[in-house]
């Protein structure tokens, strides 16, 4: 009876909140809709920046006869750095921008519309190789205003420490990782199979669908968001009156939490770096026989089956919001109708080839499928009361993370120190991308709940800010860092070189574990 009285009052708050600020109160899954049209808006952001990202070093590295650009692997390594790095650290200014003279759904239309032009101009990279580096500024620039206030935008939509946070982010997780799921699969295989331009121009494709349905959507947003200005200072009965040391310690714990972030992604973002040049020359990626008929099932399963959940949820939101906002549902299903014909055509390439050879980036998917698959127990799992506080979380997530570069490292130890190419299984970058993704579920989606509750409503997107840039120096640090490969594997081994990666979460894991009860302090009352 308490927990049913507990959940009445989550969801009266939740009411309270959305009418006080002029937001469309319909639910789905028990959750505003205007959540699902944020969704939508970071699946398709997602789909284009992991899209590219998939292709980035593969493109570099190969061969001028194959029309890439024939880098070694410690300089495509290094511009990948650099790439993920900035685009990461610009979240900070988009943070203050929108804070103090934007508003949040300004900046997100704005980074999505660069972005775009951004996909557009590396298309053209066989026109000019500047236009390549053209694009990779503009999408540093506009993410820098896209991704922190987007998701400055999900934790508005509840109270300052409501509950529901948690779930909610996980499914905006969600959605992150279905578009970066489908980004890495058809642009990685349109790229690796067709061509590199035609990778990057489709990555922008779908960046500019996002924008659409998101800028005739706005409305559902009520005041949140909107340009700085009198009318977004509603007067919400739900938001705490703290006392400044109250504020400051939860403001130094989102510190604490984002610091330890920087290890978890020099180690997680391995994935676009290291772990694809593992992917193309240390694994075995022709098969024959019953292993590729089987892959060719597995891949045709990965790629229907997503789309079809996907697709459902679209349906569940076009009942709800269909006649409010037809344009918002008419562009979100346009860039359905297309995905869905991409996926068509791609399974009946496949199943038509005579040669069965994984793409090297399809392992990407691997990381979102595990996501998209697990996220729902552990939304469901956080809202228990089994839930650990942040730290603990945090504590697990890097310790997963280790464990999956455990398994590499042991499927490594046969590679001949030095070997430029080898025939590993598969099954080791399977593992890893699983333990990785468990560890993930740990950190990221959690850690942005924690952002928003945490710190006060006039500096949400300054913290934000602050997350991100501690994102993009562990993004630096993993390009940085997997430039050492070819090093590392000449003096020691690939094995030695994927130990380093073992042992850095684990040993930050059990230091947030140990500091556990003087953070949980610091959150004065927030779980």
């Amino acid at each position: 009876m308490a927990l049913e009285t507990v959940a009445l009052n989550e969801d009266q708050a939740l009411d309270a909140h959305l009418e006080s600020n002029g937001v469309e109160t319909q639910k789905l899954i028990n959750h505003p809709v205007g959540l699902f049209v944020l969704f939508f808006t970071e699946m398709w952001e997602r789909f284009s920046y992991y899209g590219m990202r998939s292709l980035l070093v593969l493109f570099l590295v190969s061969e001028a006869s194959k029309d890439g650009w024939n880098w070694t692997r410690p300089e495509a390594l290094q511009l990948y750095a650099w790439y993920t790095g900035l685009a990461y650290f610009t979240p900070i200014i988009g943070g203050l921008i929108a804070d103090r003279i934007t508003g949040y759904r300004k900046a997100v239309i704005l980074g999505a519309l660069i972005m775009t032009l951004g996909h557009a101009t590396m298309a053209l990279e066989g026109v000019s190789t500047n236009l390549f580096y053209l694009g990779l500024f503009f999408l540093i620039a506009g993410n820098g205003l896209f991704k922190p206030n987007i998701s400055s935008i999900v934790g508005k939509l509840y109270p300052p420490t409501s509950d529901k946070k948690d779930a909610a982010y996980t499914i905006f997780y969600m959605g992150i990782n279905s578009g970066a799921f489908l980004g890495m699969l058809m642009c990685g295989y349109v790229g690796e199979k067709v061509g590199w331009h035609y990778g990057f121009g489709l990555a922008g494709i779908f960046m500019f669908f996002g924008m659409l349905q998101f800028y005739f959507g706005q409305k559902i947003f009520g005041v949140l968001g909107a340009a700085v200005n009198k009318t977004e200072k509603v007067i919400d009965p739900t938001e705490e009156v703290l006392p400044k040391k109250v504020v400051s310690q939860r403001l130094w714990v989102v510190a604490i939490l984002s610091i330890f972030t920087i290890f978890f992604w020099m180690v997680f973002e391995q994935a676009g770096g290291s772990m694809t040049i593992f992917a193309k020359d240390y694994t075995l990626r022709n098969l024959t026989g019953t292993a590729g008929a089987t892959f060719k099932w597995v891949d045709a399963a990965l790629t229907i089956f997503p789309l079809v959940a996907v697709t459902l949820v679209l349906l569940s939101l076009a009942f709800k919001i269909a006649k409010k906002y037809p344009a918002t549902i008419f562009f979100t299903a346009l860039s359905f109708i297309i995905i869905w014909g991409l996926a068509i055509w791609k399974v009946e390439k496949e199943f038509s080839s005579l040669n069965t050879e994984v793409p090297a980036s399809w392992f990407g998917i691997l990381n979102s499928f595990f996501i998209v698959t697990l996220a729902p127990f552990f939304s469901k799992l956080w809202e228990t009361k089994f839930n650990p506080s942040g730290p603990v979380k945090f504590g697990m997530g890097l310790v997963f993370v280790g464990i999956g570069f455990a398994g590499l490292a042991y499927g490594g130890m046969d590679i001949a120190r030095g070997a430029s190419t080898a025939q590993v299984s598969m099954f080791w970058l399977i593992f890893a991308y699983f333990f990785h993704t468990v560890g993930e579920l740990c950190v990221s989606p959690v850690g942005l709940s924690y952002v928003s509750k945490l710190a006060p409503a006039k500096l949400v997107g300054l913290m934000f800010g602050f997350w991100f840039t501690c994102t993009a120096i562990g993004n630096w640090l993993a390009g940085k860092s997997g430039s050492l490969i070819d090093k590392i594997s000449s003096e020691y081994s690939i094995s030695t070189f994927f130990l380093i990666f073992t042992f850095i979460p684990i040993v930050a894991g059990l230091i947030m574990f140990a500091i556990n009860p003087i953070l949980r302090k610091w959150m004065n009352g927030v779980h």
